[in-house]
């Protein structure tokens, strides 16, 4: 044989050797990560604090985020598979995400870029939730801050012990760099990914300004974060696969057959303009009220399968704790980057109507469907404003003919102190309580037949 033959077979043998190598790594690396059937018999496979019940699901997963790891195994540079300590998921588990880490402070350098491209207002919007171990959040919150005025970015970052949770909107280019930054912080290493970022069409002029602080919990559940963790999660399931329950759900409910609740926790305003087709929307005013309303509807969950949904993951993480805590339901999953990500593959699916957001856009569309209707007359509308009087300031859907009829206000009570208001002295408050707040409980019991919820018809 040739010299050159002789390096080319010996090559193509290291080739087969390295992949061979890869193969035995990634079916290790899956194996471990293995949870032991339950009565059922069903296996699932944990990682990253995801659940994952469809082999497909961990195969991907493990893919993507720890491609780089197994490689440096089927290559040969890398130091084990990531089934014991020292590697990957085990070595995580062991120090806790973040929790031996400490925190980098550094901020992007931006002196090659020109005021244009940090601060234009053609730009996007970020979302984005990390649950971890943050030793110092006043730390964190400070390089926070100064991270987004570096970059021209405003918006709202909640910090607190168990992580972070942010909205920020920016040039595509300083929101790119925050991204970047973001994830090559030590913090956050293996726990954030590229798709934990959702992104719609904005920019800085989104929010009012910047307000980054530090909070108990990263999402206001009102619930110790030590008594109901994020580490008791329902299972996460992919925007596919999501897509495939909710429309068995609806076959089967269709035949009065389900025992599935799909449940929308968010608030009463986010799901009157966009929701799930069959969802049970539960009529409160804040997310710190969840608690409260499972209490009082326990016997709905009962042996039911439940779906929950939310805008982008972070408040199915600990509403989904909290309803597994109840220890009433047969399971809990949940929409793994919330409706967010269920658009991005599915913009014409099962959601219907427009994506409520927390800034000055009000929401996102994704189709044409407009399911809601102007407060006064009834028209088809789903395009919020603010009520007209200052000492209300709640949304309300009102139409261009009724606004033009100077019909601005949430309800008669704060369309009347409007007129009042404007013709008192300046300063002068007027207590009375908005018809809308006056007439809403604080925590509904749903009163709906077993028959109507098997039937999809919540």
């Amino acid at each position: 044989m040739a010299p050159g033959e002789a390096a080319a077979a010996a090559a193509a043998a290291a080739g087969r050797g390295a992949r061979k190598r890869l193969r035995a790594a990634f079916s290790a690396f899956v194996k471990a990560r293995e949870v032991p059937a339950g009565a059922a018999g069903a296996v699932w496979w944990r990682c990253c604090r995801q659940t994952f019940r469809e082999r497909g699901g961990i195969h991907r997963h493990v893919g993507t985020q720890h491609g780089a790891e197994l490689h440096g195994v089927g290559t040969g540079t890398g130091t084990g598979t990531g089934t014991g300590p020292g590697t990957g998921e085990a070595q995580r588990g062991a120090a806790g995400p973040g929790g031996g880490t400490e925190l980098s402070e550094e901020l992007p350098d931006t002196r090659h870029l020109g005021p244009a491209e940090l601060q234009s207002r053609v730009g996007e919007v970020l979302l984005y939730y990390c649950y971890c171990e943050v030793r110092d959040p006043e730390k964190l919150c400070a390089w926070q801050r100064a991270l987004c005025e570096h970059l021209h970015l405003t918006g709202k970052v909640r910090v607190a012990s168990e992580g972070i949770n942010g909205t920020v909107g920016g040039s595509k280019v300083a929101t790119s760099l925050y991204v970047e930054v973001m994830l090559s912080q030590p913090l956050f290493k293996d726990i954030l990914c590229q798709d934990d970022f959702k992104r719609s069409a904005g920019g800085a002029h989104c929010f009012p300004d910047l307000r980054v602080g530090v909070f108990k919990e990263i999402v206001p559940m009102g619930i110790d974060p030590e008594k109901v963790s994020y580490k008791e999660t329902g299972i996460h399931l992919s925007p596919q696969e999501f897509h495939r329950e909710v429309e068995q759900y609806l076959s089967q409910a269709s035949q009065g057959q389900s025992d599935t609740i799909l449940l929308d926790c968010r608030n009463f305003y986010e799901s009157k303009i966009g929701h799930f087709q069959g969802c049970l929307a539960p009529d409160i005013r804040k997310f710190s009220y969840f608690p409260s309303y499972v209490d009082e509807n326990l016997e709905l969950f009962k042996n039911k399968r439940v779906l929950m949904y939310c805008t982008g993951g972070i408040r199915c993480e600990r509403g989904s704790a909290y309803l597994r805590s109840k220890a009433v339901c047969k399971e809990v999953y949940q929409l793994k980057g919330g409706i967010h990500k269920y658009l991005e593959e599915f913009p014409d699916g099962f959601y219907r109507g427009k994506l409520f957001v927390f800034d000055d856009r009000f929401s996102i569309c994704s189709n044409e469907d407009v399911i809601s209707a102007c407060r006064y007359c009834g028209t088809l509308w789903d395009q919020y404003k603010l009520c007209s009087s200052h000492h209300c300031r709640q949304l309300v859907l009102t139409c261009p003919s009724c606004r033009n009829k100077g019909l601005t206000a949430c309800c008669p009570v704060c369309q009347e102190k409007e007129l009042e208001v404007t013709s008192r002295a300046s300063g002068q408050t007027l207590k009375e309580e908005c018809e809308c707040t006056k007439r809403r409980p604080r925590v509904p019991v749903e009163r709906i037949s077993r028959g109507t919820l098997d039937a999809g018809e919540v």
